[in-house]
């Protein structure tokens, strides 16, 4: 079914069958509202974390995959976006003209830089649903950024929730992290360097938000906002 203007994005979210709209989370309902005036505009769109059930799950990178539901969502949402895909397991079996696939560990920064370095242009709208590591948010947060476009949105996902898997002991939670900056207008976290690296971005960010899910503020699907001055 082609996108009408009465298709709103939670209605595609369900039937894809995505967690983002009204069967789990309800992102899509604040996602609606913060891109829609892009619905229609040649933008390029980049997503981290494809599918559920990865290695924060403990199941291994290399299972088997064979679906994209969020993926599917944006290609009908987004007109004539160009829509990327980051993760760590293979999702290149899916073929779109206007989709592109690129495999990448987020605990490397080095590859998170190399994947999106095959992005050509900057980036209008970054979606971060991966791992949802706090170390992971964060080292795509500080190498992604910088390729935002200006007026462009970065959104990360389930601030509340990490892995046991892969969360580092006493690190600063992005959740801790961003509060910190809502709270202070300043950046702490436990490590010096990441807080610093952090406030340098500080003149380039002209909004920042902590969105919480039905309004409820100890749920844990809640959703940063970042809007790039």
């Amino acid at each position: 079914m082609p996108v009408t203007s009465t298709l709103n994005l939670t209605d595609l979210a369900d039937r894809y069958g995505s967690d983002k709209g009204s069967i789990k989370h309800r992102y899509t309902e604040l996602y609606h509202l913060l891109l829609n005036p892009y619905r229609h505009r040649k933008i390029t769109f980049l997503e981290m974390g494809l599918l559920i059930g990865g290695p924060e799950h403990g199941i291994d990178k290399d299972r088997k995959t064979e679906d994209l539901p969020s993926i599917r969502m944006w290609l009908e949402y987004f007109t004539k976006a160009n829509i990327h895909g980051l993760d760590v397991s293979d999702f290149s079996w899916f073929k779109h003209d206007r989709f592109a696939f690129h495999r990448c560990d987020m605990d490397d920064r080095a590859e998170i830089t190399r994947a999106v370095s095959e992005i050509p242009g900057g980036l209008d709208v970054v979606l971060d649903d991966a791992s949802h590591a706090s170390h992971h948010q964060q080292n795509a947060f500080l190498e992604i950024f910088p390729r935002l476009k200006s007026g462009g949105i970065y959104l990360i996902e389930d601030l509340r929730w990490q892995p046991d898997t892969y969360e580092k002991p006493g690190i600063t939670t992005t959740a801790e992290l961003f509060r910190s900056f809502i709270d202070n207008r300043e950046f702490s976290h436990s490590d010096p360097a990441t807080a610093e690296a952090f406030n340098a971005f500080i003149p380039d960010m002209s909004a920042c938000i902590v969105f919480p899910v039905r309004y409820q503020k100890n749920r844990k699907d809640q959703v940063a906002v970042i809007h790039k001055r």
